[in-house]
């Protein structure tokens, strides 16, 4: 037992310090580590079982109270196309969204870049759809939702890992406190158009049936995060808090109980999750609402100044 529980907290503490330092002192720390963990060894089978239980124990504690130590920010060297987070003011049934992002890529790393103030009245919220991103793994998938107006305005909301300039994601660094959340909002063809065009990701539009109270709740509900995230900014995680899980949570006050499942770390499968939640089209088979879904080709045929919302939407 005591070494199955020494090698866990020696894998755990190690990934972390991996993850979070760098250079010399990342090679010291685990130097320091590995040293901790012999002399608990050491004691564990040359003196006493007490006294090699209190040397681990001593050694996570520390470990832990370095961990407990990390704490998200709001002021970093943000890379561009996360440097504002979004944020909103409610007055009745209109919205106003603050750093609305609003690029205009030339390609997938450089943009011209805008960020707006843009507001919407909820009075003419008129659909709500799930945008689907495979860039790799066909079981991962990013989640993008979108709103549509009847005066023809689409705001899209996606939580994203709110990287650093020069960073890179990483899903380990994503359940070691690599990389603190963020709320983008931005036009559709900056933020799908982006993955379309340009990442030439798989990307898949969904619409979803919800009824008008739940799609204005839900609007509301990423306002909130937002606002939140503004004034208490805090970590990514991969599971607990990433592009679907914390949907899953914003969107459980507006919806009632949904089901927890797998897919939601599974994201690929989210169609077929929402599908038996009913918040799909029901009478089209799955095989068939996928294929009808898929825009990157249809996205990517769009002649230059074409109304890049209106295109994905035209089969």
């Amino acid at each position: 037992m005591f070494l199955i529980v020494l090698a866990s907290g020696a894998t755990l503490a190690a990934l972390a310090i991996s993850v979070q330092l760098d250079g010399a002192t990342k090679f010291a720390a685990l130097i320091a580590l590995g040293l901790a963990l012999a002399s608990a060894l050491v004691l564990r089978f040359h003196r006493t079982r007490r006294a090699g239980w209190a040397a681990f124990v001593a050694t996570l504690a520390i470990a832990m109270v370095w961990y407990g130590s990390l704490r998200p920010s709001e002021d970093r060297a943000w890379a561009s196309d996360v440097a504002h987070g979004v944020s909103g003011d409610i007055a009745g049934d209109v919205v106003t969204l603050h750093n609305v992002r609003n690029f205009r890529w030339t390609d997938e790393t450089h943009a011209r870049e805008a960020w707006e103030s843009r507001s919407y009245d909820l009075s003419k919220l008129a659909t709500v759809d799930m945008f689907t991103s495979v860039w790799d793994d066909p079981d991962i998938a990013h989640l993008l939702v979108s709103f549509g107006f009847t005066d023809r305005q689409h705001v899209v909301f996606s939580v994203e890992i709110r990287k650093e300039e020069g960073e890179e994601f990483s899903t380990l660094g994503g359940f070691f406190r690599k990389f603190e959340k963020v709320l983008i909002a931005a036009d559709e063809a900056d933020i799908v158009k982006l993955r379309t065009t340009y990442r030439k990701e798989d990307v898949s539009l969904y619409p979803l049936k919800l009824n008008p109270d739940v799609m204005r709740g839900l609007f509301l509900s990423y306002v909130t995060l937002g606002n939140n995230l503004a004034t208490k900014p805090v970590f990514y995680n991969t599971v607990t808090g990433n592009c679907a899980s914390t949907v899953y949570r914003i969107a459980e006050p507006v919806t009632g109980k949904l089901p927890f499942d797998l897919r939601l770390l599974k994201t690929g499968g989210l169609p077929e999750y929402l599908n038996e939640l009913g918040a799909l089209d029901g009478s089209i088979p799955m095989a068939e609402r996928r294929k009808m879904a898929e825009i990157t080709s249809r996205a990517q045929a769009l002649p230059d100044g074409a109304d890049f919302s209106s295109g994905i939407r035209t089969r």
